[in-house]
């Protein structure tokens, strides 16, 4: 007699969600709430006149589907070397949880649908912005990670594209303002992401990823990178600023930049992991505060 084994209802359901978690961790959730922040401001920073709600709607989850798409293909590719590090060896992929193909294929519906809820609901200029920010990040940006360290120069510029997603989902085009607001995004991503790479230095060097100057031992090229890049961040964004008048928006704005700038100039100076850390906590709560600040400037 032949009995056919069975699992247990709670233990079936456990692992059903345990599996629908690991998809969504491929995402990058983390990632996206900056994503859709910043795709967010652009389309209210581009919005003429009444804001139409609906349309923000249908332009922020468009922008989300595109980026947890790229996310999810990225971490297809870097699998095997996201395994070599500390921080990302307990992701879905490298610890097998999830299979390659079964991502891939989540990935590539995630973008299919991003781009076309962009290009149906929205305008053809945000969805071919996406598609350009997903093809960037995965072909030019990913691959160049284990060959130089300018990837993070590179790497930026998809990096700082949600703003414009936004901005030509609400204005239909692209003008010396929305480049004004893209060079900030741009410009931001400097202390935020040469501070994670100066604190996991090690980790990315045991997985052959450049994101440091080779010669840069002790970091001080690096650091010195923070603060001009962190200089030129507080200018740009008082350049945006003072277009549009109020000089208490601009007294805040040069607020936000000088905290910013302890925090780099303590890592400078420094050059600890703890100095490393404060910076980009730092950065990650200037970004909102800043986007506030031009936001509630304009409106």
């Amino acid at each position: 007699m032949v009995t056919q084994l069975t699992l247990p209802p709670v233990t079936v359901r456990r692992a059903l969600t345990s599996e629908l978690r690991d998809y969504y961790v491929l995402t990058k959730p983390e990632v996206n709430l900056l994503v859709v922040m910043a795709t967010g401001a652009g389309y209210l920073l581009g919005s003429q006149g009444r804001v139409d709600w609906t349309r923000l709607m249908c332009v922020l989850s468009g922008t989300l589907l595109v980026a947890s798409g790229t996310a999810t293909l990225n971490q297809v590719i870097e699998r095997v070397h996201d395994a070599r590090m500390r921080r990302t060896a307990r992701r879905p992929l490298p610890a097998g949880r999830l299979k390659s193909r079964n991502a891939a294929i989540f990935g590539i519906l995630l973008s299919i649908a991003g781009t076309a809820d962009l290009l149906a609901l929205v305008n053809w200029p945000s969805a071919a912005l996406a598609l350009a920010t997903l093809l960037s990040y995965l072909f030019i940006y990913t691959p160049l990670k284990r060959k130089t360290a300018f990837c993070t120069l590179l790497g930026a510029i998809p990096g700082a594209m949600p703003i414009l997603i936004g901005w030509t989902g609400a204005s239909g085009g692209i003008d010396l303002q929305a480049a004004l607001l893209f060079l900030i995004l741009f410009l931001w991503q400097f202390p935020h992401f040469l501070s994670i790479a100066l604190l996991y230095r090690e980790d990315y060097e045991r997985a052959g990823y450049r994101m440091l100057p080779y010669r840069d031992l002790e970091g001080r090229y690096t650091r010195a990178e923070i603060v001009g890049f962190t200089v030129a961040l507080t200018a740009v964004t008082l350049v945006w600023a003072s277009g549009h008048g109020g000089i208490m928006y601009l007294l805040l704005i040069l607020l936000a930049g000088a905290v910013l700038l302890f925090y780099g100039a303590r890592l400078a100076a420094s050059g600890s992991k703890i100095a490393a850390g404060r910076l980009l906590h730092a950065s990650v709560i200037y970004l909102p505060v800043v986007f506030a600040i031009l936001i509630a400037q304009k409106y």
